[in-house]
């Protein structure tokens, strides 16, 4: 068993396709002993690509290909990840972030989903930038900090509507640029910044690796516009329970702390490939695998 990759093509076009071609659910085929059939436990997990989303989602597919599933694992844009679980395009996600960053597409899909419930508690997205940045503890303190620039992850995320808002309330960022670009190019931009003690506020969220790595800090947020502590919510397509009722089983258990994901994303961070993390978290943390699998052989 391996795990099986698969690239974005697109926001939208063609994503059905490809989705449909490696669509998960146990499917039947001849086999030559007798006419009997032979049945194949196939399952597509999607997820943001984000580092705390390639960290859970790469464990629960371990988990799931340890029990004998052949696992695809879809990196997708967040609202394309809802749509196609929502339309049994995928099979599950272990990536909804409620109830602020996903909560249009919350409100949008969540008619086509089954909801299992939080896997993670304590999540929070806002502002941060580095503790070194001592004058600068609220987003009101902002003025003409790091070129009035904020840098971002991808747009379209829940973190940057809610920065594009934040923009628009506070009188203070008025003239403030949002530069959109990828979680890997935001932690770039910040390690740079960091490690010459530049300036620099970027989109955060918790859990990330790199506030295991840094020194930084969430601005206050008086307006609230990122909300209170978030939660990352399971949600599946409908049917699965029925069509693999021990992956359900598994997804409904799945529960883990933030310092869980950090380790995982800390590993893959120094180096460690998705896979190899997962794997060594899996191996250390067998009694709590242990509870997500229990009764199934």
């Amino acid at each position: 068993m391996r795990f099986k990759k698969l690239r974005t093509i697109g926001l939208a076009l063609g994503v059905s396709a490809l989705l449909a071609a490696c669509g998960g659910g146990e499917t039947s085929s001849d086999s030559n002993n007798g006419g009997k059939k032979e049945l194949n436990k196939e399952i597509n997990l999607a997820y943001v690509e984000w580092d705390s989303e390639i960290a859970s989602t790469h464990v629960v597919g371990k988990v799931l290909e340890d029990l004998g599933y052949d696992v695809t694992l879809t990196p997708l844009d967040n609202a394309i990840m809802w749509e196609a679980v929502s339309k049994g395009e995928a099979d599950a996600m272990v990536a909804a972030w409620l109830p602020v960053t996903h909560g249009a597409q919350y409100e949008q899909y969540k008619d086509g989903l089954v909801e299992l419930g939080e896997n993670l508690s304590g999540a929070k997205i806002g502002l941060v930038v580095p503790s070194y940045m001592e004058d600068v503890n609220s987003i009101e303190d902002l003025a003409d900090h790091a070129g009035k620039k904020i840098t971002g992850i991808e747009a379209g995320a829940g973190v940057m509507q809610a920065t594009e808002r934040a923009i628009e309330e506070y009188e203070n960022l008025d003239g403030w640029e949002l530069v959109p670009s990828s979680s890997g190019a935001m932690t770039v931009a910040l390690g740079e910044a960091y490690k010459n003690e530049e300036e620099v506020i970027v989109t955060g969220w918790t859990p990330h690796w790199k506030f295991a790595k840094y020194h930084l800090k969430y601005l206050e947020d008086p307006k609230g516009i990122y909300g209170g502590e978030e939660t990352i919510n399971t949600f599946v397509r409908q049917g699965l329970e029925e069509d693999l009722p021990e992956a359900y089983q598994v997804l409904d258990n799945f529960h883990w702390t933030t310092a869980d994901m950090e380790a995982v994303m800390l590993d893959i961070s120094n180096g460690m490939s998705p896979e190899e993390a997962a794997s060594k978290w899996i191996e250390e943390n067998a009694d709590k695998v242990a509870e997500w699998t229990e009764g199934i052989e």
